[in-house]
């Protein structure tokens, strides 16, 4: 390790080592963790060794690693985070867990259903908990929506429409997300953002619905890396259209579409026997929070609701949306440490969320509707 002198550390601190130096790492992560009075930035590790010793210059990391295996292994690092791409995922995870460390993940998990139940498995035989980056479901105006249905305000759901368009995901793309491009690699609109919003929606809000039908259509076949010019073949659908239907007869409509030149963003529509709810925001995935609206009655407009004081985790910051439900994962797992409480995502969450996607492959693949089951509890 790097002689760098350790900061005294109070009991409650979770120590962090953190594994892949990305662009999400140093925007979201790095100043999540920062913010929070349960978290310690204490070892980093990156292939590139000046990448890691200019990280800990610039965010107080208390020493830099020379391999994952000392990262993992280091007495002082309670909880690995793996912020690698979906298909480097599997190395990290193994090297935590086998070291009997906690860890998060970004999601995807990792590119297959059955190396996460493997892993997933893997850590409930070592005793460790496990997070994943599915942090959207905790996002402030979501847990109030959940709660403003769950006290009837607009009666009884009828229909569940959501709209999420991206302008990532073009047919021509930056080098840097070519692990975006091959099918197998898991990181494509349906894994990543179907995976985040998914999850939100079910998990948080409405529940999963019992049964669905789908249809993915790819309609880039082929991508082409912008700083070299090279055209790669593409495989992977860039619009996904479901329906389904819940328990109690609602019904879901879902549309994701990638590549979208203007207008993108993200509408959810809760119809309810009593009113309307409407949450819209004009970012998929950025700086913007939430609108949330609500009519009660028979032809009335949509009033804004402002999300009570409350439902904030995190303490005043500039941190941007995106990162503020990051930090809300953060805080979490922080209660979950403290208080033995279940709130933040888990690896068996991630593996629910694979099964819904092999589910939605399957549909579409049979063009029947198919029966919702999972193998985790939710």
């Amino acid at each position: 390790m790097n002689n760098i002198v350790s900061r005294a550390t109070g009991p409650a601190k979770i120590r962090v080592g953190v594994v892949g130096l990305g662009h999400w790492s140093e925007y979201g992560h790095l100043p999540s963790l920062k913010l929070l009075p349960e978290y310690e930035l204490t070892a980093v590790y990156s292939r590139n060794a000046d990448k890691a010793a200019s990280l800990v210059a610039r965010h107080g990391f208390k020493y830099a690693a020379s391999s994952l295996q000392e990262l993992v292994s280091h007495p002082e690092v309670d909880l690995v985070l793996v912020l690698t791409p979906a298909f480097q995922h599997e190395e990290g995870i193994r090297a935590a867990i086998l070291a009997g460390k906690d860890v998060y993940c970004e999601w995807p998990l990792t590119p297959s259903t059955a190396l996460s139940r493997e892993l997933l498995e893997l850590a409930d035989t070592a005793g460790v908990r496990t997070l994943v980056g599915l942090q959207r479901r905790l996002n402030p105006g979501y847990r109030y929506v959940r709660d403003l249905l769950e006290r009837g305000e607009i009666g009884e759901i009828r229909s569940v429409r959501l709209h999420v368009s991206v302008q990532y995901f073009q047919k021509e793309r930056p080098a840097s997300l070519y692990y975006t491009i091959p099918e197998e690699n898991f990181s494509s609109l349906l894994s990543i953002y179907g995976g985040h919003f998914l999850d939100a929606l079910f998990t948080t809000m409405v529940g999963f619905p019992q049964s669905l039908s789908a249809l993915t259509v790819n309609q880039f076949k082929e991508v082409t890396l912008i700083e070299t010019g090279e055209a790669l073949p593409h495989s992977s659908p860039d619009q996904v259209v479901l329906a389904g239907t819940f328990a109690n007869g609602a019904v879901l409509t879902v549309h994701l579409e990638a590549g979208k030149r203007n207008n993108s963003g993200v509408q959810l529509d809760i119809t309810g026997s009593k009113g309307d709810l409407k949450i819209s925001n004009p970012t998929s995935f950025g700086d913007a929070f939430n609108r949330i609206e609500i009519a009660r009655g028979d032809s009335q407009p949509l009033i804004a609701l402002a999300i009570p004081p409350e439902y904030e985790w995190v303490p005043p910051s500039e941190l941007r949306a995106s990162v503020v439900e990051l930090a809300d994962l953060y805080v979490a797992h922080a209660r979950d440490v403290a208080t033995g409480s279940t709130l933040a995502p888990t690896f068996a969450d991630a593996l629910r969320m694979h099964e819904l996607m092999d589910a939605i492959v399957e549909s579409d693949r049979t063009g029947q509707r198919v029966p919702l089951s999972f193998s985790t509890p939710g």
